[in-house]
């Protein structure tokens, strides 16, 4: 993981009396809901550790409804957020779990819409700054800190070399890199960060690529649907 400025450490502009309970927890609930690529109508959500133990008094469960609404840190319909998501057609069941995790804040987030299913495991690492740890059972890591592309595909000779190409031509530097394969010529996640920000153009190229399954741009900078 790349270094955050001192800025990133005290924390984000927020609502909630804790960065690590209610700011980190907005983004956590942000980043699954690009990583599904729109408003869930279902979201099941498992929360342990410190998480478990103070959610309803730190707002927790509010935060991650809020983010799952796509909303951002410091906006004031968070502590309104299961209201709003009821209106929107979102419904929100927590789970605590006692089982041992690696980070004291951490919460599974599974999320539907439709046919579409996404698990998103993150944590919450202090000062607003989040750590997603899995996606959809790969082991992976990121912060959603920087512009990041997450590239479901094939495992074939060649395909991150054909990747990489593409972010060199568009003059993106790449901060971050990781992959993981469920198998040998099975399905692989590649996820990328940034240094720039990513365009439509970029994804639209790399969607091209053969055996490139689907492409996932998680900027919580912008607006959804807006690189």
């Amino acid at each position: 993981m790349r270094f955050k400025d001192v800025f990133s450490i005290i924390g984000p502009s927020m609502i909630g009396p804790s960065s690590s309970h209610t700011a980190g927890a907005v983004r956590l609930g942000r980043t699954a809901r690009r990583i599904l690529g729109c408003l869930p109508e279902q979201a099941d959500i498992v929360i342990y550790g410190s998480f478990a133990a103070t959610y309803q008094g730190h707002g927790t469960d509010l935060a991650i409804t809020a983010g799952l609404l796509d909303y951002d840190t410091d906006d004031m319909r968070i502590k309104d957020a299961a209201v709003l998501a009821e209106e929107a057609g979102l419904k929100v069941k927590f789970h605590t779990s006692s089982l041992p995790v690696a980070h004291p804040n951490t919460v599974k987030i599974m999320v539907r819409n439709g046919e579409r299913e996404e698990s998103v495991t993150g944590c919450s690492i202090g000062g607003g700054n989040i750590e997603i740890v899995s996606v959809n059972h790969f082991d992976i890591k990121f912060t959603a800190g920087y512009p990041t592309l997450l590239i479901f595909h094939k495992d074939r000779p060649g395909l991150i070399a054909d990747i990489t190409d593409i972010v060199k031509q568009a003059g993106a530097n790449i901060g971050y890199m990781e992959v993981d394969r469920k198998s040998r010529k099975g399905d692989v996640l590649t996820v990328i960060e940034s240094d720039e920000a990513i365009t439509s153009a970029l994804i639209c190229r790399m969607e091209q690529i053969p055996d490139i399954q689907r492409v996932c741009l998680i900027d919580l900078t912008s607006k959804e649907g807006m690189p």
